[in-house]
């Protein structure tokens, strides 16, 4: 028992200063390039990398993830981050900038599936709930806290020091990793990745979605739930100026109101995980969720807005934390990297499709009836998704050890 805890420990300390690391940066490079530049075009171009990084990489990764140690290719793609975030400060030109990111974008396609594949076989499912509250205290934590310390670090030092502290956590957070067991025997080494290779895997994520559709459905229905979201979520700055009036302050001030609305719910599951039903955290998380957006697309002051955000953090952290507890204990572990990458690749295309489909709609039409249209739809996702949840016949994938699965 002293031992579950101390790697529990180990690994959220780990991941934790490394995500505090990367708030820190999130604000320091768009400052970094920004002042390099002089360009709000280069800086939006920093929004672009990613999701395009994750398609090109994500359709392979998961075949070089389900054949390697976890625990080594999170050490190695940690290392790898953190030397390539240590030389950004050093670039003169925004494409190199541009390279460095899109390189790092491959590294966390990697690291992402990577963590959850070894978080699985390092946590007993019983303790898995409790973990994953933790997890997302931490991670509410980091959003919150994250930005207000770049700013300090922006006001007493510059970017290049916030950008070099975030390749420190990655050093950190490798070494936390370092000191963790591995859990899995290394029989299967692995090989040169081939078409022949990457094909044979691909069908084998079909059979599985074939044979397990009900897990599918359940993974879809929740990853498209948040698809739709980010759309809403890349109109934010807009909605809240040009249609509710505020200003930037007050724009701030409503997302530490929603980081705050997160830390209590995800203190909340911490405290409650032994009593809450992964049922439960899924029903009531996306459906409140939802519930939230609909507040905020119909809101007309601050004081509504602030509502429909408070509402929104608070069961952000239920839904998140049940959906991966559900998700840990239903897909097979030997293919967890492949599953997420997998349908990552086509949840990163969907991604794209949303926040330029909302985005075009708020030309076309007033930014508020795109808004409410998306957030209704966000609430009818929900409500299947839980008809889904609560289907008596499907009890079985939701049995925790403590209830004697």
């Amino acid at each position: 028992m002293k031992t579950n805890k101390r790697n529990s420990f180990l690994l959220l300390f780990g991941v934790g200063i490394s995500t505090f690391g990367d708030f820190i940066y999130l604000i320091a490079i768009n400052i970094f390039v920004l002042k390099l530049t002089g360009s709000p075009a280069a800086v939006a171009g920093l929004w672009i990398i990613g999701p395009i990084a994750t398609i090109l990489t994500k359709f392979w990764s998961g075949s070089i993830i389900d054949r390697m140690s976890k625990r080594r290719l999170m050490i190695l793609t940690d290392i790898f981050r953190a030397v390539l975030v240590a030389i950004i400060p050093l670039l003169p030109s925004v494409w190199l900038i541009y390279v460095c990111l899109f390189i790092l974008s491959i590294g966390k396609a990697f690291f992402d599936p990577a963590s959850i594949s070894y978080i699985t076989s390092l946590i007993p499912a019983e303790n898995r709930k409790q973990f994953n509250s933790f997890r997302s205290l931490i991670t509410s934590g980091a959003f919150l806290i994250g930005p207000a310390i770049a700013g300090v670090l922006l006001l007493i030092a510059s970017a290049k020091v916030a950008i070099w502290i975030n390749a420190v956590s990655f050093l950190v957070s490798a070494y936390m990793l370092f000191l963790l067991p591995e859990t899995e025997r290394l029989k299967n080494q692995t090989k040169a990745i081939t078409l022949a290779m990457i094909k044979d895997d691909w069908k084998k994520v079909m059979m599985f979605s074939r044979d397990q559709s009900y897990i599918v459905i359940i993974y879809f229905l929740a990853q498209f739930f948040w698809i739709v979201a980010l759309g809403m979520d890349a109109q934010e700055v807009v909605f809240t100026q040009k249609v509710l009036g505020l200003s930037e302050a007050e724009f701030g001030l409503l997302v530490s109101i929603m980081g705050i609305g997160s830390i209590i719910g995800s203190s909340t599951v911490s405290i409650f995980a032994k009593k809450m039903s992964i049922r439960l955290l899924m029903g009531l998380g996306y459906i409140m969720v939802a519930g939230g957006y609909l507040i905020y697309a119909f809101s007309f002051s601050f004081l509504t807005a602030a509502i429909g955000f408070i509402v929104l953090g608070y069961f952000n952290s239920l839904a998140n934390t049940g959906f991966l507890t559900f998700y840990q204990n239903n897909v097979p572990l030997e293919i967890m990297g492949r599953i997420s990458s997998v349908f990552g690749t086509f949840q990163s295309m969907l991604q794209i499709a949303f926040v330029l489909l909302i985005g075009f709609t708020g030309e076309i039409i007033p930014l508020r009836y795109s808004i409410i249209g998306a957030s209704i739809f966000v609430l009818a996702i929900s409500l299947l998704l839980t008809l889904y949840v609560y289907r008596p016949a499907r009890k079985i994938y939701f049995l925790e050890k403590s209830q004697g699965a």
